[in-house]
């Protein structure tokens, strides 16, 4: 992917009709825009601040209903894994694997995605500095596997705060491979709500357009018809009838840094 991609999508599997509504209206958009999508929804959030709150479908039902997605409306599909046997499972399903934040320095479940062939995408731990980012990125592409993805999503800050340096975006870039920017998970506020994340969604597009401009070659955003009523991270997800005119600011923004 050389031109500025895309990918979102509700940040828990809800079901599959919700799944098609919202990827065909994601990839419409993308298209009009002439920008590369790959939709992105988790068939399990293992990390959520409380034992209570919704996880999703399961492995099993949730990658059927990813194959659903990507057969149907044709575009890429990208997952969260959590183990190594998730990983290989997954892989005959999805598109890209996405290592998440927690999980950044599990050495075996980094390896066991590269190992699948498919597109790696580690976000950047809370815990981590971008420099060391390298190192994880050298696990994943000493299986051979080169389509290896590192993605920004703030550093823990304070109690129930993130922060994000722009600076680790042409940092790790200097690594040699794509990275994204998760405007959504950037202006998250860890247990905010006591049982569950809060976040300042009216942020989103301020990370959004900073990321873009530091150099990123994709952005990251959980996108939801409903988020006030989303099962997962609603605080941290953008209106889908808002998508539309950020991501066309984002190539605007794309298009002038490539001419400065």
């Amino acid at each position: 992917m050389s031109r500025l991609f895309f990918v979102g999508g509700p940040c828990v599997i809800e079901g599959e009709a919700h799944a098609l509504r919202h990827a065909r209206a994601i990839s419409e958009i993308c298209r009009g825009l002439g920008m590369d999508f790959v939709y992105k929804s988790s068939y399990d959030k293992a990390n959520r601040s409380s034992g209570k709150t919704f996880r999703g479908p399961g492995l099993k039902a949730g990658l059927k209903i990813l194959a659903a997605v990507k057969k149907k409306v044709g575009c890429r599909v990208l997952t969260d894994v959590h183990s190594p046997g998730e990983a290989k499972a997954a892989a005959r399903t999805v598109d890209v694997l996405q290592i998440p934040a927690m999980l950044c320095r599990q050495t075996d479940l980094v390896v066991a995605a590269a190992e699948t062939g498919r597109t790696v995408n580690i976000k950047k731990g809370q815990f981590m500095d971008p420099g060391s980012m390298k190192h994880l990125l050298e696990k994943a592409t000493s299986t051979g596997n080169r389509d290896v993805w590192l993605t920004e999503r703030g550093t823990t800050f304070g109690y129930q705060n993130l922060v994000v340096d722009m600076r680790s975006i042409p940092v790790m870039k200097s690594f040699g491979c794509k990275v994204v920017m998760d405007a959504g998970h950037s202006v998250q506020q860890p247990g905010g709500r006591g049982n569950a994340s809060g976040g300042m969604r009216e942020m989103i597009p301020v990370l959004a357009r900073a990321g873009i401009a530091a150099g990123a070659d994709g952005l990251f955003l959980e996108v939801h018809e409903d988020p006030d009523h989303a099962p997962s991270d609603g605080p941290n997800m953008l209106a889908l009838h808002e998508l539309d005119e950020l991501l066309g600011e984002l190539l605007a923004i794309r298009r002038a840094i490539r001419r400065a």
